[in-house]
């Protein structure tokens, strides 16, 4: 594993932690305000020490209370992207990426920027910047630094949501470069379901669940440290026509999508974040419907909590759709896995940052050697 952290303590907050993440892998640390998210990274920067800790970078330590190892903060290779940019406003963003190297390369900071899609304004000064260019800058500066482990804390919560919807598209594209491990804290569950290969929820300063985040997402357990009602799916799909009447037709594996309005060309490929509750369930197929979208499939699992809500995991195609329904419903339908049921999901019901731009083969290679992180030659 490329980033191995431990962290336990009783001040300021109570918190027993212990995550991996691997080269290219990006983990979420979700949990609501307070769950001890951004405490963790910033023990991996060194900004803060606990009671006991070990944080390791590609086999090298960089911290072990026990063994009294500790590294200074400005000697770990660590890029780091802060929710209020922290910029330099008297700097250009050219100026303000070189200030994370080590020599002063405008050469190598056009590059980054480039990278960033900030390439016609490099000599602009933050207070020229809107709110996504300063966020795109503080990403180029922490990839300037070479990091061997890149952390985000809630770099998204200070845009607007069209701003965040781009970024989000950016970061997908981005992390293609990419071969460090990235801890990104964030309390958006949308924002984590888009980004995220894996997700550490954290609650009360401890981990209650760690997995995929389609695992996670699927896990009403786990959700109940987040709120149940942020149970969602994630499906793969293409855009296939934009029609005249605003409705956008996607080709999913479960079957055609129309949403409204999603931005990109035909051929795009993005995913799609279906939210549980908003799923219907019909034993036959229904007419005379407002909704667009129903999906026939097979019930998987059925499951119970201790409260009214039932989750209905529900296979399609090998692509499963989530539905929370009433224990009163269910007991009604009387479900049983391997039932054939429609999903029923209304085109309005799917908001527009719940759709992302999906990974894609990039035309245009690049020799990213920030991604690998610089060695460290410090003793």
């Amino acid at each position: 594993m490329a980033l191995e952290i431990l962290v336990r303590a009783q001040t300021p907050i109570p918190l027993d932690v212990s995550f991996q993440v691997a080269p290219g892998e990006l983990v979420a640390l979700v949990g609501h305000s307070g769950s001890g998210k951004t405490t963790v990274l910033r023990t991996i920067a060194g900004l803060w020490r606990p009671a006991l800790a070990q944080v390791r970078v590609n086999g090298r330590t960089w911290l072990d209370t026990a063994a009294g190892v500790d590294l200074p903060a400005h000697r770990r290779r660590v890029g780091i992207v802060f929710q209020n940019y922290a910029l330099f406003p008297h700097m250009t963003a050219a100026q303000n990426v070189m200030a994370a190297m080590d020599r002063a390369d405008p050469a190598e900071a056009s590059r980054i920027l480039d990278l960033v899609n900030l390439h016609d304004l490099a000599d602009r000064k933050p207070a020229k910047l809107s709110g996504g260019q300063q966020q795109r800058v503080a990403v180029a500066r922490a990839l300037a630094r070479k990091p061997q482990a890149l952390l985000l804390d809630e770099p998204f919560s200070a845009v607007d949501r069209a701003t965040r919807e781009k970024l989000y598209s950016e970061i997908i594209v981005l992390r293609r470069h990419l071969q460090m491990p990235v801890v990104l804290v964030t309390h958006d569950m949308t924002e984590a379901q888009l980004l995220a290969d894996r997700m550490v929820v954290i609650d009360k300063g401890r981990v209650v669940r760690e997995g995929t985040t389609a695992q996670i997402m699927a896990d009403a357990g786990a959700l109940r440290a987040l709120g149940i009602r942020e149970v969602a799916a994630m499906l793969p799909a293409t855009i296939a026509a934009h029609d005249d009447d605003g409705l956008t037709r996607l080709d999913a594996p479960t079957g055609p999508l129309f949403l409204p309005g999603v931005t990109g060309a035909p051929g795009t490929r993005v995913q799609v974040r279906i939210m549980a509750h908003d799923v219907i369930l019909s034993r036959q197929r229904p007419v005379g419907l407002s909704a667009q979208n129903i999906i026939a499939g097979k019930v998987g699992e059925v499951v119970y909590g201790t409260g009214p809500g039932v989750l209905v995991h529900i296979d399609v195609s090998g692509h499963e759709i989530l539905s929370r329904i009433t224990r009163r419903a269910a007991d009604q339908m009387a479900l049983t896995p391997g039932d054939t049921i429609h999903a029923i999901v209304k085109s309005m019901s799917v908001a527009r940052d719940h759709v992302a731009r999906a990974p894609q083969e990039d035309p245009q290679t690049s020799d990213m050697t920030t991604s690998q992180g610089a060695p460290d030659k410090t003793p």
